[in-house]
């Protein structure tokens, strides 16, 4: 038979292909055997995903207890009441600043440790905070900030710097004797006699307020001056342990106040000052003649005790610096992956028509890196829109209101003490509707990374 009278689907022909039997997936398996694979996972991503999302938007129409429709009041509510409006704006603070604090250290890191020879090592202890929990960060944190420099790492490194350029009081709790001293509080913390001193009359000032057994170093016994020229005197802690002796005189065995300094005022101006010495002692030139004393507050001031981390002014400044700790290796390990597949060549060609390193960094590197730069951008972004670990471990129970954001007061509103499920819906369906753009962003970004 020739070749020529071989026809399909005529009466002496070969039957044609049902398009039953060629329908098949493009791997070649049945339409119907890939359904039954993607079926469980499909009935997963409803219960779990479609469920709730379909029911929060349900639940956030109805009231605290769920038996009186509000319609949109839940919704209004987040938008009036001070709390919410707090957490609103907290969290805009959280998107705006940490995904961008985060990437841009990222870059830096991304780009400095190609340049070094320990790039390596440096990469891997900037990524380990990533092997950290939320919860153990948040522990972490909440003993770096503590406020008590013996606690705290924080106040610890601030207050050593403070007290390298500052002179810190030793004696922030003493004050004079109000029985038998003349000195009275003059304001800023100081005290000034209310007589004047002569010369050849010895000026006694007793201290009392503080324990000698707390006096810093080993403190000498206080004594008498020397009479001599100009003016002389003594501070002294006017107490001693077991008690005994009398009030204002000199008695055996009571300590010296080491370094304190005392000032000469005339007219409120001060004509001379000086420093007592190990055993209470110092010593006025003759210009300090007819002049008041004065101990000036600086005797006397609370110790510097570091900046307030966790109040309320710098409550969420704080929290997104741990956030920045856990994250900064995240976002540099994704730059330096994008950063190996940049083409040397442009690099070099810019170097070659006289670029320095900024500007290749700048007009080079970074166009080149921007679309891996968005993709951490956004990731960010969306990871930011849920944090609720770092702020409710970190952030002390006075300052929680002033560092809420929306998946905190989502929390508080349905199972903190609030019982309100419907605010706390509404609040998850605003989150859904702000973390809807960025996925989107995020998709069709990766989608056109895949299609080149």
């Amino acid at each position: 038979m020739s070749s020529s009278t071989l026809k399909v689907g005529g009466a002496g022909g070969l039957p044609a292909p049902s398009a039953a039997k060629t329908r098949k997936s493009v791997t070649g398996t049945k339409l119907w055997v890939a359904v039954l694979f993607l079926l469980p996972a499909l009935i997963l991503l409803g219960a779990l995903v479609v469920y709730p999302i379909g029911y929060s938007i349900w639940r956030s129409l109805y009231d605290a207890g769920g038996s009186g429709f509000v319609g949109l009041d839940n919704y209004i509510d987040i938008f009036t009441t001070d709390s919410t409006l707090t957490a609103v704006r907290n969290t805009a603070i959280w998107v705006a600043v940490a995904p961008a604090v985060v990437t841009v250290l990222g870059l830096i890191f991304a780009v400095l440790t190609e340049r070094v020879r320990w790039g390596t090592a440096f990469k891997l202890i900037v990524f380990m905070p990533m092997a950290i929990s939320m919860l153990a960060a948040g522990i972490i944190f909440r003993l770096v900030y503590e406020q008590d420099p013996d606690q705290g790492v924080a106040n610890a490194v601030v207050t050593s710097v403070h007290d390298a350029f500052v002179d810190s009081s030793v004696y922030p709790k003493a004050r004079p004797n109000a029985q038998v001293s003349d000195l009275k509080a003059s304001g800023g913390g100081s005290f000034t006699s209310t007589g004047t001193v002569q010369a050849g009359s010895p000026a006694l000032l007793p201290l009392v307020g503080i324990a000698p057994n707390t006096l810093p170093g080993t403190p000498e016994d206080a004594r008498t001056p020397a009479a001599g020229n100009g003016i002389t005197g003594t501070v002294w802690l006017d107490f001693k342990l077991g008690g005994g002796g009398e009030k204002g005189k000199i008695d055996p065995g009571e300590k010296a106040l080491k370094g304190v300094k005392v000032e000469a005022v005339k007219d409120g101006r001060t004509v001379a000052s000086a420093t007592t010495g190990a055993d209470g002692t110092f010593t006025l030139p003759q210009e300090a003649d007819g002049a008041q004393l004065r101990l000036p507050g600086s005797n006397f001031a609370a110790p510097y005790n570091g900046i307030d981390w966790l109040g309320p002014t710098l409550v969420t400044p704080s929290i997104i610096l741990s956030y920045v700790w856990m994250w900064a290796g995240f976002a540099m390990v994704l730059i330096a992956a994008g950063l190996a597949g940049v083409d040397r060549n442009l690099l070099e060609a810019a170097r070659v028509d006289g670029a320095n390193e900024w500007q290749v960094f700048r007009r080079v590197t970074v166009p080149l890196l921007a679309p891996v730069l968005i993709v951490v951008l956004v990731t960010l972004m969306i990871n930011v829109m849920k944090i609720f670990d770092l702020i409710y471990i970190i952030a002390p129970q006075p300052s929680q209101d002033d560092a809420n954001v929306l998946a905190l007061q989502l929390f508080q509103s349905s199972f903190g003490g609030g019982g309100n499920y419907g605010v706390g819906s509404a609040i998850g369906v605003i989150l859904l509707l702000l973390v809807l753009p960025m996925m989107y962003v995020n998709l069709r970004r990766l989608r056109k990374e895949r299609q080149r």
